[in-house]
């Protein structure tokens, strides 16, 4: 069997709608403003000719995340499920699709976001103490053991230290954007040999919409949300327009402080902000202050990451071993030992390309946008299965509006595969090699 409950139906074990439109907007806004954001900048100047077509990118992230989120938004309303991607993708494509699903979340999309937390980690740790040739990848390997094993033992962060490592996070982006465009001097440095061709542009839009990447989490809310059809719309859209804003503030802080030649060439540009600004005292400060709300989001990854992989060891009985629960420690310890092994070798991968953060990105492209485009390609086919469904919320210019998306999607997809490195490469390898596991179970039902 692929599945072990042949009918197994999320919406059965709904949650109690619970959260009010303030909790999903900042729930929505600290999961997309993440760690990553403070190394991203870097990579889209590397790729874009100019100033202006750098704002244009974070602009038009902003835009393409707006577009997806209304797609979203009548799925999640109309199938309020905290199975979120899961289900849309179980219910449209069946259980096939979702088991590929559950196998590139593990062994891709999950562990990859979980090492990229870690090289932030690691090269802002570097900045204040710094190991060696290899520090980032030293750094993103301690981090990743030394959390799993917290977390194997049991030992849970209270909530006011998870809120405390948000704080720092926000600290460090109000950091950048007061000093960046109050007090720097303006950069007159002139960029050069700045690539123009598609492939850089396609670049550029891949590192953009992975800083915008996390939005699309409200489907996994849907069922614990107090007036779905009002507030799912009204916070995707606020969560969207805040965001965009600081993103757009932030590169603006980065340009007048460094402008875009420097910013294409620094390991840590929120830093090196901070140095060419108020000096080595600084650059200090702020890389402890990132360094602290990566390991923050590390730590809330490994939690998840682990207890996904739970369920996903609960539903399907080729990955049952997944499923032990630890009663002693109340922890998910074979989840959990398995996310930090595919980590660490994603840690030697990222090492060996000398390229840790761009490698993680390259590492879970392909598949985060193959899913993304099926789970857009899901409404399209969810109102022609399902047309009795009642929708509480339509997507405007129904069919153009989900079109556009997964056109947006699959252009993603093709430069993620085409422009992207020996990353992608592995990431497409392994996600390919779920399709022998699948078919093995399939003989075994």
């Amino acid at each position: 069997m692929i599945v072990k409950s042949k009918n197994l139906d999320y919406s059965t074990t709904t949650p109690k709608a619970t959260l009010a439109f303030f909790d999903a907007v900042a729930l929505i806004v600290g999961i997309v403003i993440g760690a990553g954001i403070f190394e991203t900048p870097a990579f889209v100047a590397a790729n874009t000719e100019s100033e202006q077509a750098l704002l244009i990118a974070w602009l038009l992230g902003g835009a393409m995340s707006l577009i997806g989120a209304i797609c979203y938004a009548e799925l999640a309303t109309a199938y309020p499920d905290a199975g979120g991607n899961y289900y849309y993708l179980k219910r449209a494509f069946g259980n096939s699709v979702a088991f590929l699903f559950a196998w590139a979340r593990m062994t891709v999309i999950q562990t990859g976001s979980l090492v990229l937390l870690a090289f932030v980690f690691g090269d802002y740790a570097s900045e204040i103490l710094h190991l060696g040739n290899h520090s980032s990848s030293v750094y993103a390997a301690l981090a990743i053991g030394i959390l799993t094993s917290l977390n194997s033992l049991g030992i849970s962060q209270g909530k006011w230290t998870q809120n405390w490592l948000t704080a720092a996070k926000v600290l460090g982006l109000l950091l950048i954007v007061i000093i960046g465009i109050v007090f720097a001097s303006p950069s007159k440095g002139a960029i050069t040999n700045q690539p123009t061709d598609s492939e850089a542009w396609g670049m550029a839009m891949i590192f953009v919409l992975f800083s915008y990447g996390g939005w699309n989490e409200a489907a996994y809310i849907s069922a614990e949300l107090r007036n779905l059809k009002r507030n799912m719309v009204r916070s995707l859209l606020w969560s969207i327009g805040i965001i965009t804003f600081i993103y757009v503030a932030i590169n603006i802080a980065y340009l007048k402080g460094l402008g875009l030649e420097t910013m294409a060439t620094s390991e840590a540009v929120g830093a090196e902000l901070m140095r060419r600004t108020v000096g080595e005292p600084g650059a200090w400060f702020l890389s402890l202050l990132i360094a602290v709300s990566a390991l923050g989001a590390i730590n809330a990854t490994i939690f998840t990451g682990a207890r996904t992989n739970y369920a996903l060891g609960k539903d399907f009985a080729q990955f049952s071993w997944l499923g032990d629960w630890d009663r002693r420690t109340q922890t998910p310890t074979s989840a959990l030992i398995v996310q930090a092994a595919i980590a660490l070798f994603l840690v030697v991968l990222g090492t060996l390309t000398r390229r840790g953060f761009e490698t993680m990105v390259d590492y879970t492209a392909p598949a985060f946008f193959f899913f993304f485009l099926l789970t857009s390609l899901s409404l399209l086919v969810l109102r022609f299965k399902e047309p009795e469904i009642p929708r509480p919320f339509q997507v405007p210019f129904y069919p153009l509006t989900p079109i556009l998306f997964c056109s947006i999607c699959a252009y993603l997809l093709y430069s993620s595969l085409v422009y992207t490195k020996i990353g992608a490469l592995v990431g497409v390898a392994i996600v390919m090699a779920g399709i022998p596991l699948l078919l093995w179970s399939r003989q075994n039902e």
